[in-house]
């Protein structure tokens, strides 16, 4: 590729492109976590890898930081705000396009604007889904979710963290790109792939290394991805969900493990009564009333039949679900406090509303997350209780969301923790639980496997050998530190 030398980088990708004004940089400069504002130099909004390439390029030039975004607000994480002054944003909203849906591999390629909402219809037309995250929000990048391994919904089918992400098409920070996997290979472009019968199914290599695990929970600051390959499930043709409630956290643990553990059901959740209350209610009125109403702890399970005796298979998994969760005193229910299964599943299966779900109660949320397995978790909440109760943070406000991963083997733990942003008592408050919390449950055992702001520091204080090893590969891949300085441990 021909780079041009000017130090202009609106003579390089084109005027149309960078955007300066005061009111979109500010949209930037914060996010509704609590990273410190930093307004950007720039924003960058490229169509194609090429303006990509050039960017990288030009900011390794003239030695220009540049923070990669891929989704819409509201952001949450501080992972796309800058960390040091003069930054670029490179915004690859406009990179929207659905490359190619491929019916018969159930693969899907698509650049790093796609949302949820977008795709989940393209793909239905064609007999195909994908599994999301709890409603994802509508701006949500599929790409940026997946490569921040966000955990989905159906535990059986997730065989790595890291799935259902296949193939990456990768500009490394030094200006070079670089196909990962079966892309990889001797065909340089896709269509001559797709021409000899290849797909982008195969995630490994090129050669001996995994590429796509070094740009994996990195936060944008090792490379920027143009485009990904992504398995898809087939749609259901027969789909149910089921309520399986219980007062007791560790009663629903145990039935949980044999479930997962015969791999019975599709999407499998545990949400407490204050989580549940906010994905079904529109209101803060509806959320107070309905948590009040709702069991506890429950286990949302989906059953799914596909092309193949739908109805009888979704028949034999009720029965064989409801025989094991009899066996430890639960119960298998359509219902719950007048809540259908097909009322949830309409709701869970679709994109968050205009509203994204964690704001309708105060306007404003803070999230812990990190990875255990199931086992602990009733610790970890006993943990977070104390704390809230120390700090005079009402418990009953908490959400709590726990996600069996890689078939049942792990389980992502988040806690939800809404506030009124515009009280500052709130925001202290919520602040210090936030810092208190997470520093006693790391200190527990909780595995903050994306350790995005203040976790960063508790982590790999904790490691350095690791730190200094994802810094050497750092070193390879960015070696002026363009892309996103500041995060993780760079």
């Amino acid at each position: 590729m021909n780079v041009k030398t000017s130090n202009n980088l609106t003579e390089i990708i084109g005027k149309q492109k960078v955007i300066n004004k005061p009111e979109v940089l500010d949209r930037y400069s914060h996010d509704n976590s609590f990273s410190s504002p930093m307004q950007p130099r720039l924003v960058v909004h490229p169509r194609n890898a090429d303006d990509v390439q050039k960017t990288v390029t030009w900011a390794n030039r003239t030695k220009t930081p540049l923070v990669p975004v891929s989704s819409g607000e509201p952001r949450f994480h501080g992972d796309t705000v800058p960390s040091v002054p003069e930054a670029v944003i490179v915004d690859l909203r406009r990179m929207d396009k659905i490359i190619r849906i491929d019916r018969r591999n159930r693969m899907v390629v698509i650049e790093p604007g796609v949302t949820y909402t977008q795709l989940q219809p393209a793909l239905a037309a064609e007999g195909l889904r994908l599994s999301t995250p709890l409603l994802p929000r509508q701006s949500k990048s599929v790409v940026t979710s997946l490569l921040e391994r966000e955990p989905t919904l159906v535990p059986k089918y997730n065989h790595t963290l890291l799935e259902p992400l296949r193939c990456l098409e990768i500009v490394w920070g030094n200006g070079e790109i670089l196909r990962s996997g079966d892309a990889g290979g001797y065909y340089p472009t896709l269509e001559q792939q797709w021409e000899m019968g290849l797909a982008q199914v195969f995630s490994g290599g090129p050669g001996q290394v995994d590429y796509y695990r070094l740009v994996s929970g990195a936060q944008g600051s090792i490379g920027i991805v143009t485009w990904a390959s992504v398995k898809c499930e087939i749609l259901p043709k027969v789909h149910r969900f089921f309520f399986i409630p219980s007062d007791n956290l560790k009663d629903l643990i145990e039935c949980a493990y044999r479930l997962l553990k015969v791999r019975l059901g599709d999407e499998f959740l545990v949400l407490n009564s204050a989580n549940l209350a906010a994905i079904l209610s529109k209101d803060a009125d509806g959320i107070q009333a309905l948590k009040n109403k709702l069991p506890p702890w429950v286990i949302i399970m989906g059953i799914a039949g596909r092309d193949l005796f739908p109805e009888e298979k979704v028949d034999f998994q009720e029965k064989d679900t409801r025989d094991i969760v009899q066996q430890y005193g639960l119960e298998l229910l359509p219902a719950v406090s007048g809540i259908g299964g097909g009322q949830l599943m309409s709701t869970i299966l679709n994109s968050s509303p205009v509203t994204y779900w964690k704001l309708i109660y105060k306007g404003a949320c803070q999230d812990i997350f990190f990875m255990s397995t199931l086992d602990k978790i009733p610790e970890f909440v006993d943990t977070v209780f104390a704390s809230a109760n120390a700090l005079r943070y009402p418990v009953s406000d908490i959400g709590i969301y726990l996600q069996p991963q890689h078939q049942g083997t792990a389980c992502h733990c988040e806690f939800n923790l809404p506030y009124n942003s515009g009280n500052k008592a709130e925001i202290d408050r919520v602040r210090e639980l936030l810092e208190t919390c997470s520093e006693a449950l790391i200190k527990q055992g909780a595995y903050f496997s994306r350790p995005y702001g203040i976790w960063a520091d508790m982590v790999y204080n904790r490691d350095a050998r690791n730190k200094e090893m994802i810094r050497t590969i750092k070193g390879i891949f960015d070696p002026n530190n363009i892309l996103n300085p500041g995060k993780l441990c760079f």
